[in-house]
């Protein structure tokens, strides 16, 4: 039998060496071929290793969770991502899915039902831990009941969720150039476009935004 690629992405050293140490002693099914420690380190690992399954932390630094599995399943619609994460947030579980992660599943839950998840999702099918699950549902219920559900955030653009999350994390115009790889004159053209979107009117008004939709934590650091 195949063995199903895995790629660890936290920004915890420990985290990913505790994931990997059980899994590999949990089932003979799966290879550990890298970890990531941050967005950008886990969308150019992704690039190399061509992993089946990503399991993917949505806190981390730079690029977040969220941000990777929008650039990674436009780079590789065929790599699953799995979010593995503490947030038991409807919110983080709409936008997650949306980007197009194939499951949702909590830390706290690393037991079987990771193996489960992760065989899942490796055969094409999506898992979501139960924890979260009455929250898909009721989202889903509440569109089909014509309830709003709007999420600003959606009315950016993949790049603008991108510029939106480097400069509510501090980064300057030429870091958060640098990273994307593209030029400080874009990004502040992108910044510009994320305000007028949002109506909102200083870098100031974009970090609260950025708060205030949980699209970064004061304190992002997650065990």
């Amino acid at each position: 039998m195949k063995k199903i690629k895995i790629l660890i992405a936290d920004d915890h050293t420990l985290v990913r060496a505790g994931l990997a140490a059980f899994l590999l002693k949990t089932s003979e099914d799966f290879e550990i071929v890298g970890e990531a420690a941050d967005g950008v380190e886990v969308i150019a690992a992704a690039r190399k290793l061509k992993p089946n399954v990503i399991l993917m932390d949505i806190a981390m630094p730079k690029l977040g969770g969220l941000e990777a599995t929008l650039e990674i399943k436009k780079m590789n619609p065929d790599i699953k991502i799995l979010i593995l994460t503490q947030y038991e947030d409807p919110l983080y579980v709409r936008r997650c899915l949306k980007a197009g992660a194939s499951g949702y599943i909590l830390k706290k839950a690393v037991t079987p039902d990771l193996i489960t998840a992760i065989h899942a999702i490796a055969s094409g099918e999506m898992y979501i831990h139960s924890a979260v699950a009455s929250s898909v549902v009721e989202g889903y219920l509440s569109k089909k009941r014509g309830e709003p559900t709007e999420d600003l955030y959606d009315s950016l653009t993949d790049r603008e969720k991108e510029v939106l999350k480097l400069i509510a994390e501090g980064f300057t115009h030429k870091e958060t150039a640098d990273i994307l790889k593209i030029s400080a004159r874009t990004v502040v053209s992108h910044q510009d476009n994320i305000c007028s979107k949002l109506s909102l009117h200083s870098r100031f008004d974009l970090v609260k935004f950025a708060i205030k939709h949980d699209i970064v934590k004061i304190n992002h650091s997650e065990v």
